[in-house]
């Protein structure tokens, strides 16, 4: 009598080890292009004392949250799609990492949040100076569309132009530019429930949203595809930003690696200070039922890596 076979043992995703090996990959990526070297068809680099600003605001700090979610999103559609579109890929987990810099940086000088204190060492503009982070936001943002239209052929021209369109929307004034001036204009006033929701759709969701939306563009996503990871980054978006305000009463500064309560000591409208800590806790949950819904009906359940970070976004400790 024959023996039934065992089923063949399949080795559980490991988010730690799926992401410790792409940050290095895109450490090591924005290290070669945070520079001073000369430029193609120039004929002198940036200023030393700029690219020192530069690379202070941008290596060796932060989550990189949203490089992961470009390259998860990009991998997770390509091996649908059959799309090598990988260099794309890496250019635009980069790029998004430089908007999102160039924003910390302009967040925190003395015009704006005033803070002194960013991924646990002291803000660009008390190293640097003002005018220094400044610039160095700037040069920032700049190089990030200068990631994505490279002189070679590694990027198709169509491609090229749809993640500028893609990233340039959710920087600006519909997007993060627009929720923080928003951000800016509330403090000390009182925000309904949907009024919070839609500045922190602009201030934060739009960046993350678009991270997943420019993975997918790398591989060619079919339009259902597109609009599943466009309903899922759109919640986890806004999940980190409840996150983040629960976090702000609930950790400390060295945890965080940014000054601890800064919401309340500036009388900042949270979800905390609107729905209570409780509240805001089932808020994310409820939130992230809905990103892994939106992955599983547009026929992503098989994208490990996408699940585990949307729970990262809502479960994590800083």
């Amino acid at each position: 009598m024959s023996q039934a076979k065992a089923a063949p043992s399949v080795t559980p995703f490991c988010l730690d080890a799926w992401s410790q090996h792409h940050l290095r990959e895109v450490e090591q990526a924005l290290s070669d292009w945070v520079t001073d070297e000369t430029p193609v068809g120039l004929d002198h680099g940036a200023p030393a004392a700029l690219v020192a600003a530069m690379r202070y605001a941008v290596l060796d700090g932060g989550k990189r949250l949203r490089p992961l979610l470009v390259l998860a999103a990009y991998e997770s559609v390509s091996a649908l799609t059959q799309c090598n579109g990988r260099a794309a890929a890496v250019r635009a987990a980069c790029a998004v990492e430089l908007i999102h810099a160039y924003s910390l940086v302009h967040d925190d000088l003395p015009c704006m949040d005033n803070d002194v204190l960013r991924r646990g060492k002291p803000t660009v503009h008390v190293q640097f100076g003002e005018a220094s982070a400044l610039l160095a936001g700037d040069a920032l943002q700049a190089l990030a569309f200068e990631l994505l239209t490279p002189l070679d052929d590694s990027v198709a021209p169509a491609t090229q132009a749809r993640l500028c369109a893609l990233l340039s929307r959710a920087a600006g004034s519909a997007g993060m530019a627009g929720g923080q001036a928003i951000d800016l204009a509330s403090v000390g006033k009182p925000l309904t429930e949907r009024q919070l929701r839609e500045m922190h759709q602009l201030k934060t969701g739009a960046l993350l949203q678009c991270s997943v939306l420019m993975g997918a563009q790398c591989a060619e996503a079919p339009m259902p595809i597109v609009r599943a990871l466009q309903e899922y980054g759109g919640a986890i978006g806004l999940a980190f930003q409840v996150v983040d305000d629960i976090l702000d009463v609930t950790a400390d500064s060295a945890t965080l690696g940014k000054t601890a309560g800064k919401d309340a000591c500036n009388d900042k409208p949270t979800y905390v200070s609107l729905l209570g800590l409780q509240a805001s806790r089932q808020h994310a949950q409820d939130l992230l039922t809905q990103a892994i819904a939106a992955l599983n009906d547009g026929g992503l359940a098989d994208a490990p890596a996408l699940h585990a970070l949307a729970d990262m976004v809502v479960n994590r400790a800083n």
